[in-house]
């Protein structure tokens, strides 16, 4: 065979795998993927093809690139969570996602400086005005998956207060627990549990204390309360890993530690079960 004759039969060789590769990943590509079944507060992460307009709870929500997406199921959801992906060429299928229930045991909490409990009409207005102020950030929906990423515990510590349990506090009933409490001594490093961008921090919220937020795209943020030391600014870029402040006692507290808190828009999801999903 002549060396043209060769490079010729490569060539066709060659066309034929990129081909056969072609068509092997086309049902792949195709697939819409998402959990037979989750727990309420979980974090899920989806894949459907690429272009395609997904929807649940009356919101349409971002897809990157290759294909994936993120959505929050709430502490007190029921189920099946139903997702409507309409992919590229059309065609719709609806994903009914099996939500599991899960158990909320009580838990006291005393010794609470009375005035966050009953507090009057004015620091009443003032936690309003606070809370709104970092309600807004949650509403972002940024074209960057750093909630892709696989997340770390931004502390080491005993876990001293889990998410979604009934509180009362100093004898009053309260709000659910809306994160997951770390405790460690007044200093220790809070790192980044994955990447992001700052959209709050405040040094000294009446409620809160020391307030950081970290948006990690697609609506998907983290908020660290109580926090004794701010060392990043709103706008920052913070990679994982990256210290963001310090382990404090400030706002409602009885003593030192950190609440990690995660949202899904205006939706508050479990950060243990962020840390426990599989890669």
């Amino acid at each position: 065979m002549s060396r043209r004759a060769a490079l010729r039969a490569l060539a066709a060789l060659a066309g034929v795998l990129l081909l056969g590769a072609a068509a092997a990943q086309t049902p792949q590509d195709d697939r819409v993927v998402f959990p037979a079944g989750v727990q309420q507060g979980a974090l899920v992460i989806g894949k459907v093809p690429p272009g395609s307009r997904v929807e649940y709870a009356g919101r349409t929500l971002r897809v990157t690139g290759y294909g994936s997406v993120a959505l929050g199921i709430g502490r007190d959801a029921q189920g099946p969570a139903q997702v409507k992906v309409t992919r590229p060429d059309g065609r719709e299928e609806t994903v009914a996602i099996r939500i599991d229930p899960r158990d909320w045991p009580l838990q006291r909490v005393d010794g609470v400086p009375p005035a966050t409990v009953d507090p009057p009409p004015a620091i009443a207005e003032r936690i309003r005005r606070e809370q709104a102020q970092v309600s807004a950030q949650r509403s972002r929906d940024d074209d960057r998956a750093d909630f892709a990423q696989r997340f770390v515990q931004p502390v080491e510590g005993r876990i001293s207060g889990r998410f979604g349990r009934a509180r009362v506090y100093n004898g009053r009933p309260g709000s659910p627990h809306s994160g997951m409490d770390i405790a460690a001594p007044t200093g220790t490093a809070v790192r980044a549990p994955a990447g992001g961008i700052v959209t709050f921090a405040a040094p000294d919220l009446y409620l809160t204390g020391g307030t950081v937020l970290l948006d990690h795209g697609h609506g998907i943020s983290s908020n660290f309360l109580h926090l004794s030391r701010l060392d990043v600014r709103v706008g920052d870029r913070v990679e994982q890993g990256q210290v963001i402040g310090a382990v404090g006692a400030t706002g409602r507290a009885t003593g030192p530690h950190l609440h990690w808190g995660m949202n899904w828009f205006d939706v508050r999801i479990d950060p243990q079960l962020v840390l426990e999903r599989a890669p």
